[in-house]
């Protein structure tokens, strides 16, 4: 039966609630074909929710005539409506079928598909990303953003139980959050605007609000011109600042909840992390600290130059991640190679009160105690050749009772790298930007 409205056809069962012990009872399922497969006297059927599979069993001696011919039209990748009986039947997905006597094609699919949802015949990424709305129907990518849906939720949870407040902070905005050139110019109105590299500022105006302890999850946009598998243009955010706190305290809150994220993912997507094949361990703390100068003795003893007050190339990196495996932190970084707001050591003010949490070889987060002293705040926009009236409004918020305050940044994509074992960004955005891609 074609229809152009699902009627009185409602769902009653994803496919993962279909099990033996509804054996006997009448279900209605709804999805994709994933799978047609004609024996002569008997068809199956996968259907493909947003769950996982459920196999229609239709043979034709127990079925209607017509409702039999009419299953064996179904086009595969077709929308369709199943309602049936549940029986048991351990070579079916799950140890479970469905004997259908009543089907709805609710949509068909035009011919030939772009890609293959069932993996059969493997695309490379760019077609996968030109017909994404596709690939996401293959289970092994539809896993990633379940994964990555469950950590959000996660650190939404630990934040709000760690007392910290949700914020949202403008993404059109005046100037440079760190300066340099990696901004995307926007026209606003009669003037120039730029989107936001971050909620940096944002998060320390808040601090002398008086909020005390905020978070935000959201886009930033870094104009790089980067070409590699750990960058993109337009990623999300994980960010949080809190006033007296210094860096080792939210070092310490950063490793509670990266290990709270992955016990979540683990007990709650554990299905997912089957379909991707990635054995997720729930790392020891506290995390190993690195001071900055030893891992520059470390990736220099691997044959790898790199030299004091430079930041780490891709190959320091690489040694790194083939030394340490699993997270650690980078600490004590130059002051000079750190964004202006990074609090310089007072005793060794070429030192700053910083750290990048790495996974293996991909850094996932960078953080620092934060200067909150007017005067030293100009003086360090100045020594890193920025214009102090650009920053008029931040400054402002120093010069009438600014708490001391630290905070970092996560990204959530890189994040997901760690928890779902991919080695390309581009498979846990949903529509990747870069360089070369705008659409879909």
């Amino acid at each position: 039966m074609l229809t152009n409205s699902v009627n009185n056809w409602r769902r009653t069962k994803y496919s993962r609630e279909v099990k033996p012990e509804i054996s006997g009872e009448e279900v209605t399922v709804m999805g994709w074909a994933h799978e047609i497969r004609d024996l002569g006297g008997i068809i199956f059927v996968l259907l493909r929710d947003r769950d996982g599979i459920i196999q229609i069993t239709a043979p034709s001696k127990k079925i209607d005539k017509d409702l039999f011919e009419n299953l064996r039209k179904i086009r595969k990748e077709s929308v369709i409506a199943v309602k049936g009986i549940v029986q048991n039947s351990p070579k079916a997905p799950g140890g479970v079928e469905v004997i259908p006597h009543s089907l709805a094609v609710l949509n068909e699919y035009k011919q030939p598909l772009p890609l293959d949802p069932t993996e059969k015949v493997r695309a490379e990424i760019d077609t996968r990303l030109d017909s994404r709305f596709l690939d996401l129907r293959k289970p092994a990518v539809n896993a990633i953003f379940k994964i990555k849906s469950r950590m959000l939720h996660s650190i939404r949870l630990f934040l709000e139980e760690n007392e910290f407040l949700e914020i949202n902070t403008p993404k059109l905005v005046a100037s440079a959050t760190e300066g340099g050139t990696e901004l995307f110019p926007i026209t606003y109105f009669e003037r120039e605007a730029f989107l936001g590299q971050s909620p940096q500022l944002y998060k320390q105006i808040m601090m002398s609000a008086g909020f005390d302890r905020v978070y935000e999850i959201a886009p930033i946009f870094r104009a790089e011109e980067h070409d590699t598998l750990r960058h993109l243009n337009e990623v999300i955010s994980i960010d949080i600042e809190a006033s007296y706190m210094n860096h080792e305290d939210v070092m310490d809150i950063l490793e509670k909840l990266v290990v709270q994220a992955i016990k979540d993912v683990r007990k709650n997507c554990s299905a997912q992390l089957d379909v991707l094949g990635h054995e997720l361990e729930i790392p020891a703390t506290p995390f190993e600290r690195i001071r900055y100068e030893d891992m520059i003795d470390l990736v220099n003893s691997e044959g790898v130059s790199l030299d004091y007050g430079e930041d780490m190339s891709r190959a320091a990196e690489k040694a790194m991640g083939e030394i340490m495996g699993g997270y650690y932190f980078i600490i004590d970084w130059p002051s000079s190679i750190k964004p202006f707001y990074v609090m310089p050591d007072e005793k060794n003010p070429e030192k700053s009160f910083s750290f990048d949490l790495m996974y293996r070889d991909l850094e996932i987060s960078s953080g620092a105690m934060r200067v909150h002293k007017h005067d030293l705040l100009v003086d360090r926009i100045k020594k890193q050749g920025l214009n102090v009236d650009s920053f008029e409004k931040y400054l402002a918020s120093f010069e009438y009772g600014m708490p001391p305050h630290a905070g970092w940044g996560l990204g959530a994509e890189r994040f997901n790298m760690s928890l779902t074992g991919v080695n390309n960004i581009r498979e846990t955005v949903l529509f990747p930007r870069d360089r070369r891609r705008l659409t879909p």
